[in-house]
């Protein structure tokens, strides 16, 4: 079943800044679930909005706040190369400590909204975003995670400090990390890696490998885009997020 949804810009305050946000959610008046969606270095873009309101009509309440909001304000661009250079160059720029802190500010936000359960929030990126989405898991309100082949989880934070993977033990409730197998980015090796920290620390997770998909394979807006994985992967998405409502 189809949720009727509305969608509009909003602002977040993150106390330095105001951070530009998508909002999408049902049009009835209830009280739902939110997610935080988390963009690629393409920005708050077309794809990311799209996914935002596919939640939406699930009947969740979603938000992706633009998170090189400090480096280029309004920034969003298709998948070209000039587009991935620039791209690279304002993810470059962000930090793990302003990204949660930021992403922190949007959950807040969510919590002065009528339409939103208060205790439990999800969150889903993509890419640059996935990256992001491992490190947000270790908010203590994120309850589900699903984070889509970010690259340098096992090797790298954003910004300085200790790969990222470092803080599997720190994740609070269940996350759901999708790659494929064809993807340059992440060899398998650190797929395995990440696997087997998440395993380690006992954190409630399902870790999707998809052979033949290529880096990107979710997003129909890109070459790489892999319909066989990218269906089965929106049908884990949507079964994690209903653990919200439970």
């Amino acid at each position: 079943m189809t949720v009727e949804i509305y969608t509009r810009s909003v602002l977040v305050n993150a106390g330095d800044l105001e951070i530009a946000a998508y909002l999408a959610q049902p049009v009835a008046t209830g009280s739902y679930p939110a997610v935080v969606v988390l963009q690629e270095i393409f920005g708050v873009n077309m794809h990311i909005r799209e996914v935002t309101e596919r939640i939406a009509r699930l009947g969740y309440v979603a938000i992706a706040p633009a998170l090189f909001q400090r480096q280029a304000p309004n920034f969003e661009a298709g998948y070209t190369d000039e587009a991935m250079v620039t791209g690279r160059s304002y993810a470059s720029q962000t930090t793990a400590s302003q990204l949660l802190s930021d992403i922190s500010a949007t959950i807040n936000y969510l919590k002065t909204l009528d339409s939103v359960k208060k205790e439990r929030f999800g969150c889903i990126g993509f890419c640059y975003g996935g990256h992001v989405a491992y490190l947000a898991a270790t908010l203590s309100e994120i309850a589900t995670t699903a984070s889509f082949y970010g690259a340098g989880i096992a090797m790298r934070t954003i910004g300085d400090g200790a790969p990222t993977i470092t803080c599997t033990q720190d994740i609070k409730g269940t996350l759901y990390a999708f790659f494929g197998m064809a993807d340059a980015s992440i060899p398998v090796e650190q797929v395995d890696e990440i696997a087997a920290e998440l395993q380690k620390y006992h954190i409630p997770h399902r870790v999707f490998r998809y052979d033949g998909a290529d880096h990107g394979f979710f997003c129909d807006h890109r070459a790489s885009y892999n319909s066989l994985a990218a269906i089965d992967a929106w049908e884990q998405v949507k079964y994690l997020l209903q653990t919200l409502t439970t």
